[in-house]
């Protein structure tokens, strides 16, 4: 007869978690219901004490889901802000909860640090949509035109570029240059919105946010209809109408930051579905209507992947040392300026 050692069971293993993560859970409890935070509790414990032990901190993007976002994030924020932040941790390990993108950004501000994040295949439609060669070209279609790149780039096509921007500074960064045209790529919605705001020609590429550019005119007023009095704040993503048919316009961090200084009785988000359970969380007391869109590649960052990355080392961001030095110039441009 042959005996088949079973592993030992774990010792309240699920229940201890819950209980650890008690104080956390409370932050989340109004968009996560408490039968799906028992399904996240255990990889939140193992995921922080994870960081303890190998001296890593995690940066998460704000349209990261509120169990990333509040339950083991150290940093959170904009493109802008991660990108200074991730500059004044001393942690030899960065992850960067997000999209490769943001974690090149990262590790090109961080050249000496082990920068990792959960899913090397997520992408970003604007990242995507945009080839150093596509910039090459716009520079010989409009020589002596500074090429102004949003931050949701690679780094071989911010290593084309002259300065980089993000939702949050691209108009001062536009004005600062001074001059009557830029080449502002990839997002043409941000463009056109830019020039709109500015007065500054703008030469763009034919890209968008496929989160972004869902939203229409219509939703605006069918919730302006249902909802009286109702304050709709939009990212400049989205297409210039819909902008317009807003009461304000903003990048990510300046919609938080308007929602918790101004505290409308009720209010619409008008970008990704994650970031507005994150500001609902953070202010539950007021009354969120969520035309959210879903962005499927910021979906691919779990808990699970995250766990991963830690206890494995990788995926690992490995950049070229030319591209990197080259776009590295046009980072700390941005951040000078910001």
């Amino acid at each position: 007869m042959t005996t088949i050692s079973l592993p030992t069971p774990r010792v309240g293993g699920a229940a201890a978690a819950i209980e650890a993560t008690r104080k956390i859970y409370a932050t989340v409890r109004d968009v996560i219901p408490e039968v799906q935070w028992a399904t996240f509790a255990e990889d939140v414990v193992a995921i922080n004490e994870l960081k303890r032990a190998k001296n890593a901190v995690v940066l998460a993007h704000n349209y990261q889901t509120p169990e990333i976002f509040h339950g083991v994030a150290d940093i959170v924020g904009d493109s802008l802000l991660l990108a200074q932040r991730a500059q004044d941790t001393d942690a030899d390990v960065i992850l960067l909860a997000g999209v490769p993108f943001m974690a090149e950004t990262a590790k090109l501000l961080n050249p000496t640090k082990t920068v990792l994040v959960p899913d090397l295949e997520a992408g970003c439609s604007l990242a995507d949509g945009i080839t150093a060669e596509d910039v090459l070209a716009l520079r010989a279609e409009h020589p002596g035109v500074p090429v102004v790149t949003y931050v949701n780039s690679s780094a071989a096509v911010k290593a084309v570029s002259d300065i980089c921007c993000t939702s949050g500074n691209v108009e001062r960064i536009v004005r600062h240059l001074g001059v009557d045209k830029v080449i502002l790529i990839p997002d043409e919605y941000l463009a056109r919105n830019v020039a709109a705001a500015t007065g500054i020609e703008v030469v763009t590429h034919p890209t968008r946010c496929e989160v972004h550019e869902r939203f229409d005119t219509a939703q605006v007023d069918q919730l302006r209809a249902e909802n009286p009095g109702l304050t709709v704040i939009a990212h400049p993503e989205c297409s210039p109408a819909v902008v317009e048919a807003a009461d304000i316009a903003g990048s990510t961090a300046q919609m938080i930051d308007y929602v918790t200084t101004h505290r409308p009785p009720q209010v619409a988000l008008i970008t990704e579905c994650s970031m507005a359970d994150n500001i609902r969380a953070a202010n539950p007391d007021l009354r969120y209507i969520q035309p959210c869109n879903i962005c499927p590649h910021m979906r691919r960052s779990t808990l699970a992947k995250i766990r991963a990355a830690l206890e494995t080392g990788g995926p690992e961001i490995v950049l070229d040392p030319s591209t990197a030095a080259d776009a590295r110039h046009a980072i700390e441009r941005m951040l000078e300026l910001s």
